[in-house]
C-alpha cells in the first residue's frame, strides 16, 4: 500500500492510500463537527445537514443525487456522531472518479427553505423512533449526565423542540462556520487513480473560502452523578455506566482498548462468565470511546429488574478487582487476538480501510498502516494495562438506567 497526501491553498487535506491489488475503492469527506460544536439552542443540527445534503444541490435534486449514486452501483451512507459528520462510498475502481465528483459537489448544497420545512419531520420521526429504544436513550442520557456542561455531553439528533425551533438561516450559518475546507479531509483509499482525485479536488474545491472553526478539546473526567427514569410497558432494565478514559491522541489507547476487552468485550470476557453466563443479564458489555481531547469507558448492562443489583454488584466487584490486581498474561493474550483479527478483517476491504486512514489523520494528523496499528497492539505490555486500571479508576463511574417501575 502507498500513502498520497496534498493540501491544496485553502487548506483541505486530501489523503490517499493505494492498493493496487483491491477489487473496489471508497471515498469519503470527513467533517470535523458533530454535537459537541454547537450551541444549546442549535443543538442537532450537525445530524440535520447530513440529511439536508443528500437533499441536493442547485443542479441536482434529491432524486438525481439518489439516481446518480445507483447507477455506479456504490453502496453510500453517512453519519453523524458528536464529533464528527463523515459521507462516504465504496464501488467498483471504474466509478469511484464519478462518485467523487459527486460528493464534492454535495458538499456544497442547496439548502432549500422547502427541504428544510420537509426534513424537520424526518429528524423528528428518527427522534421518536430511537426514544423507542431504551438502550440507545440509555446511553445518551448517561453521556448528558456524565459530561455535565461539557459540550461532549449534547445529543447527536437533539430534541423535538429543539428542531421545532431551529431555523434555516441558523443551518446556514452553523453549515458556512463548520463545512469549511480547513475543517474537512477528503480520502480515497483501495484501487483508484491519485491524481484524478487530486485533478477532481483542485479544479472544484480550490474556490471554497478558508476560516478558522475551531473546538473545545478539553478534558473532563465525569460527574459521577446517578440518575434514573421509569417507563411504562418496559420490562428490562438498562442500565448504562461511563467512566474516565483516554482521549484519541493518547498513546495509551491501545492499553484501555485491550483492558475494555479484558473487563467487557461480548464473549469470553469478565462480565460475559459472571454476569451473562450465569444468567444475571442478557447483556453485559465495555466499550472504549476514545475522542477528541477526552474519552470515556462505557458498560451497558440489560437485565430483568430483579437482578440488577445483584448484577450491579458483581460489575463493581469486577470492576474493583481489575483496578486492584490487575489483569492475566491469559487474558491479554486472548484479547490481543480478537482486536488484531478484527483489525485484520475489517481493514482487508477498502470500505472498513477507509475509516482508519480518515479518523488517524483527522485526530492525529497522521498516517498508521494496518502494520503500525498491529505493532501497537502487540506490544502492549501486561504492566501498561494494569497501570492503566488503576490510574483511570474505572470504578468512579456515572450511572443512568431506564426500567419499569420500581413499585410494580
Amino acid at each position: 500500500m502507498e500513502f498520497k497526501q496534498k493540501i491544496l491553498n485553502n487548506g483541505l487535506n486530501i489523503i490517499g492510500e493505494l492498493n493496487d491489488s483491491a477489487k473496489s475503492a471508497a471515498v469519503g469527506f470527513f467533517v470535523k463537527t458533530g454535537s459537541r460544536d454547537e450551541s444549546m439552542q442549535i443543538n442537532g443540527v450537525s445530524h440535520f445537514l447530513e440529511h439536508m445534503l443528500f437533499k441536493g444541490t442547485e443542479k441536482l435534486s434529491a432524486f438525481e443525487v439518489s439516481a446518480a449514486f445507483d447507477r455506479t452501483g456504490a453502496q453510500f451512507n453517512a453519519f453523524t456522531s458528536e464529533e464528527i459528520t463523515a459521507f462516504y462510498a465504496a464501488a467498483l475502481p471504474e466509478y469511484i472518479s464519478q462518485i467523487t465528483s459527486i460528493w464534492i459537489e454535495l458538499m456544497r448544497p442547496a439548502l432549500r427553505n422547502e427541504d428544510f420545512d420537509i426534513e424537520k419531520n424526518v429528524i423528528k420521526e428518527e427522534i421518536a423512533m430511537y426514544q423507542d429504544m431504551p438502550d440507545f436513550e440509555a446511553a445518551e442520557k448517561c453521556r448528558t449526565l456524565y459530561f455535565d456542561s461539557h459540550p461532549c455531553g449534547q445529543s447527536i439528533l437533539g430534541s423535538a423542540e429543539n428542531i421545532d425551533n431551529l431555523t434555516a438561516d441558523q443551518m446556514r450559518s452553523y453549515f458556512n462556520s463548520r463545512y469549511v475546507p480547513n475543517n474537512m479531509l477528503l480520502v480515497t483509499v483501495g484501487n483508484f487513480n491519485w491524481r484524478q482525485i487530486c485533478s477532481l479536488a483542485e479544479q472544484s474545491c480550490s474556490g471554497w473560502r478558508q476560516i478558522p472553526a475551531g473546538r473545545n478539546s478539553d478534558d473532563y473526567a465525569g460527574s459521577c452523578k446517578t440518575g434514573r427514569i421509569e417507563k411504562p410497558n418496559i420490562a428490562r432494565e438498562h442500565i448504562c455506566l461511563m467512566s474516565h478514559a483516554v482521549s484519541a491522541q493518547d498513546d495509551r489507547r491501545f492499553a484501555a482498548f485491550l483492558l475494555a476487552t479484558i473487563i467487557g468485550d461480548s464473549t469470553g470476557s469478565r462480565l460475559f462468565w459472571e454476569i451473562v453466563d450465569k444468567a444475571l443479564a442478557e447483556e453485559a458489555v465495555v466499550r472504549l470511546g476514545a475522542m477528541d481531547g477526552t474519552g470515556v469507558f462505557q458498560t451497558y448492562i440489560q437485565c430483568s429488574p430483579q437482578n440488577a443489583d445483584k448484577a450491579m454488584d458483581t460489575v463493581s466487584r469486577i470492576f474493583s478487582d481489575v483496578a486492584k490486581n490487575g489483569i492475566t498474561e491469559d487474558e491479554l493474550a486472548k484479547a490481543k487476538n480478537k482486536i488484531l483479527s478484527a483489525l485484520v478483517i475489517k481493514n482487508e476491504i477498502p470500505m472498513g480501510r477507509l475509516f482508519d486512514v480518515g479518523l488517524n489523520w483527522l485526530y492525529l494528523n497522521q498516517y498508521r498502516s494496518v502494520a503500525d496499528d498491529l505493532d501497537a497492539i502487540k506490544s502492549v505490555t501486561i504492566d501498561q494495562v494494569c497501570q492503566i486500571a488503576r490510574e483511570l479508576k474505572i470504578t468512579d463511574y456515572t450511572r443512568f438506567s431506564i426500567g419499569p417501575s420500581q413499585k410494580s
